[in-house]
């Protein structure tokens, strides 16, 4: 057996591509193992492709790679990082979502290498991206459309058409630029008229305002629109605010046009309201329309999914980020460099794209003219506006926040709390700004 050396890797380094230059092994000599841990996607079969492209690579580049996927149910994969960032011992590779990959920074081997590389090659990164995967000024994890999913405007076509005239086909069309007219009328505003004519219909919207992932996304891209922010980038308390008591009052408007039990879903709630046919809108992945054409194809027939509406600042989309992360403690950094490389080439993400059905949204601008959002159906081109387009920015609750504050905010759900205290717990506008206000003094001192 010959010793994989130092001088051995640099020398026989190479390009993953003809366009993204970063060291990587190749050739018997250079074997060795790689262990690495995957996220158990949610959309049935989309593991398959990630599963083949890795070992397609380890094949070609003579790398015996062991491959998990963890599932996210009962927080299995938070469990199983933390106990290896603790360990100093498990996979070469992890893959993370959104706020663990800064929340574990010291423990990431550097991938500016990389990174720099794809957004030469591949464009600029989704706004929010780098907020979380670049701390202090270094890439800490490769972004990757696993697992970055963003939670935009879906509604049925028949209700929004029948009870609000409003034709969400025509406003964002499939392959095709958006309606400006229809669209700049598409404001939070305005989606305050759409939802009381559904909500007198008998099928109100489906938004969950409660400590959930879901209703923590949407609520915070409301906020985003109308500038209220909870903290700035600098860290200074910034949530006594007029647009502040603006996007509050606004809540108050729309929180008796929703079903009373918002305030407890889970992240199945809104899927649920929207499957089973009660709700005319959702704001969620295609994950509910894919459940629906499984399960209530007439149902899925009639969804569309489209952008969120806009507000004073502008349109924001809820987004989550995800993240392939290489430990320190790796002993085949070099092979774990290449595997995140060729799992980044332009082919590699459309094989991923397809697989997960359009679910997975690459974090690069020049990757999102894959033509499956367009074909995905029934109806056809159902999902085309699900990446962001345009004038659609993606936005992670918490940001700008100093990251250890904005991971706070989001896991406390310190939006959504606020607006139960103003519309359930008979608090006034100023009472729910001034809870925020101490909430996030506790979270500066912690």
């Amino acid at each position: 057996m010959t010793t994989l050396t130092r001088r051995r890797v640099l020398e026989t380094a190479a390009v993953a591509t003809t366009a993204l230059s970063v060291p990587f092994v190749r050739g018997a000599r250079a074997a060795g193992s790689l262990s690495v841990a995957f996220w158990d996607h949610w959309v049935p079969g989309a593991n398959e492709p990630l599963r083949k492209l890795c070992q397609d690579w380890a094949d070609k580049e003579k790398v015996a790679i062991s491959i998990d996927f963890v599932t996210s149910n009962g927080d299995k994969d938070l469990l199983t990082l933390a106990a290896e960032a603790q360990a100093k011992s498990g996979h070469d590779i992890m893959e993370v979502q959104t706020w663990y990959a800064a929340a574990h920074e010291p423990d990431w081997e550097p991938v500016d290498d990389i990174v720099d590389a794809l957004i030469k090659e591949h464009g600029d990164v989704l706004a929010g991206t780098e907020y979380v995967g670049k701390p202090n000024g270094h890439w800490v994890a490769v972004p990757t459309g696993v697992r970055t999913t963003s939670l935009p405007s879906c509604g049925r076509i028949d209700m929004l058409k029948e009870y609000a005239g409003l034709d969400v086909t025509k406003m964002y069309p499939a392959g095709m630029p958006a309606d400006k007219e229809l669209s700049d009328k598409w404001t939070w505003d305005y989606f305050l008229t759409v939802a009381e004519k559904c909500h007198k219909a008998g099928h109100p919207f489906g938004l969950a305002i409660s400590q959930c992932s879901d209703a923590v996304n949407w609520v915070g891209s409301v906020f985003a629109a109308y500038g209220a922010q909870l903290v700035d980038a600098q860290g200074n308390i910034t949530v006594k605010s007029d647009a502040t008591k603006q996007v509050l009052e606004w809540f108050k408007k729309l929180v008796p046009l929703m079903p009373e039990t918002i305030f407890a879903w889970d992240n199945a709630g809104n899927n649920k309201a929207l499957v089973s046919g009660q709700s005319a809108f959702i704001m969620n992945p295609p994950s509910a329309w894919a459940v629906a054409k499984r399960d209530a194809p007439k149902v899925a027939e009639q969804l569309w999914t489209f952008p969120s509406p806009k507000g004073p600042k502008g349109r924001f989309d809820p987004t989550n980020f995800g993240f392939w992360g290489i430990w320190k403690f790796s002993k085949n950094i070099p092979a774990a460099k290449s595997l995140l490389t060729h799992l980044s080439t332009r082919q590699s993400v459309q094989t991923l794209v397809e697989g997960s059905l359009g679910y997975d949204i690459p974090p690069f601008a020049k990757l999102h003219d894959f033509k499956t959002w367009a074909e995905e159906g029934p109806p056809k081109g159902t999902i085309y506006n699900y990446p962001p387009r345009n004038d659609v920015t993606p936005n992670l609750s918490g940001f700008p926040a100093p990251v250890n504050v904005g991971s706070q905010i989001y896991a406390q759900a310190t939006m959504c709390k606020m607006v139960a205290k103003c519309t359930q717990e008979g608090k006034s506008v100023d009472a729910a700004i001034d809870y925020a206000a101490s909430e996030l003094e506790g979270f500066m001192r912690s």
